[in-house]
């Protein structure tokens, strides 16, 4: 099993993806439906295209996005490489993130010297897949991984043809994809609450570009005739197309911009017809999956969201957080008698305390200890007594 969250998971991948039975998408056209059919390009991932079935079962969405990006990222490489090499490949993704430097992004800070290649692509891929500083922030805005992560790809295509990423083609592109979003939403027919928050998802994911609701943009002001490559063209028909539908159907004058942006910059109708086709089935089937068709109430779906991340994280690190809590008699009793009476204030501020102790000794819910989060402790608290052997309270009981 692949744990991306821990270290050596990107060796793991390699060991398991069996290269010997690894088949090259022949062509890029071919490479991008299949990207597609993923989810990759709609920012909601519900599979991969390798050649192990991998198990995302109590998975963090920023651990499958990194999972996702590694396998587009290597997909393309093979792409333009004819060569499956694992080794060359992460030196060549390395190479390539060090000439982004995209803003708040300090190479130097997250990666110590002594990493492995992999490793340090480990770290980098963990940094691009992230929006938001902290938990709080993330569940509080819903928006959990970078929703633009296809640029990545598209940047490194451009860097292992040309030996480097063009000046300011970041830019350029993040720039465009915002501006046709904004035309696709003055040309929507009915506004939707969802035109708001999809604003939102790429504002926050954009890194180089400041994101800013120009006026008296058309699609002969983006300059698209910069655009030459296939995969750069049918991706802004899709996020287009993406921003259309966000009202639920695409009335005829959105079809119509769907079809004029196509032409503009040279593909063909039969790509966008099958491009409303298939955002529209993707978001039909998997709608109820997707955060950010899901979004009401922000404090109700705080709490949702922040609720599923602390039961994940308890389920995975279960066994030795019923060790600590067991050996911390303290901690124990007054959980014991929190079941049948409500605790003081003081007591209350020991439980918290000694939880608190209990998590810097656990790496992975050190969340607990980061800016607000003690905010997050009392659903912890609310799900140890199902943790714990059901005759806890009994044993716990002080003879008279």
């Amino acid at each position: 099993m692949i744990n991306p969250s821990a270290s050596g998971w990107i060796d793991k991948f390699f060991t398991k993806l069996k290269l010997s039975e690894l088949s090259v998408s022949e062509t890029e056209a071919n490479f991008y439906h299949k990207l597609r059919e993923t989810g990759f390009i709609y920012g909601h991932i519900i599979s991969f295209d390798t050649t192990f079935k991998i198990e995302t079962k109590g998975w963090f969405k920023e651990e499958i996005s990194k999972v996702a990006l590694l396998n587009a990222l290597y997909s393309i490489f093979l792409l333009n490489n004819k060569q499956k090499e694992p080794a060359v490949f992460i030196e060549q993704a390395n190479l390539f993130y060090k000439q982004m430097h995209p803003e708040g992004f300090n190479l130097f800070k997250i990666i110590v010297p002594k990493n492995s290649p992999a490793l340090t692509l480990e770290k980098i891929i963990d940094e691009r897949v992230q929006t938001n500083d902290n938990i709080i922030n993330k569940n509080f805005s819903h928006l959990v991984t970078n929703a633009l992560l296809f640029i990545d790809v598209l940047a490194f295509r451009q860097y292992l043809i040309e030996g480097q990423i063009p000046e300011k083609y970041l830019k350029k592109i993040e720039e465009t994809i915002v501006n046709i979003v904004i035309l696709a939403f003055k040309i929507k027919t009915n506004k939707s609450q969802y035109d708001d928050l999809l604003i939102k998802l790429f504002e926050a994911s954009i890194r180089y570009s400041k994101f800013s609701k120009k006026e008296n943009i058309t699609l002969d002001t983006l300059e698209l005739d910069y655009f030459t490559a296939e995969l750069e063209k049918k991706y802004l028909i899709d996020i287009a197309g993406m921003a259309l539908w966000s009202d639920g159907v695409i009335e005829n004058n959105e079809a119509y911009f769907l079809h004029t942006l196509a032409r503009t910059i040279g593909i063909d109708d039969e790509f966008s017809s099958l491009s409303i086709i298939k955002t529209d089935g993707f978001i039909n089937k998997y709608k109820k999956e997707i955060p950010y068709f899901n979004y009401s109430n922000p404090v109700k779906h705080f709490y949702d969201q922040t609720t599923k991340s602390v039961i994940t994280l308890i389920s995975r690190n279960k066994t030795r957080l019923v060790k600590e809590i067991i050996e911390s008699k303290e901690l124990m009793l007054l959980l014991a008698h929190s079941t049948h009476r409500d605790l003081n204030e003081k007591e209350k501020k020991k439980v918290k305390k000694q939880l608190l102790e209990i998590c810097k000794t656990i790496p992975s819910l050190t969340i607990f200890l980061l800016p607000g989060g003690s905010l997050l402790l009392p659903i912890l608290i609310k799900f140890i007594p199902k943790l714990l052997p059901t005759a806890f309270n009994e044993n716990l009981e002080v003879d008279d």
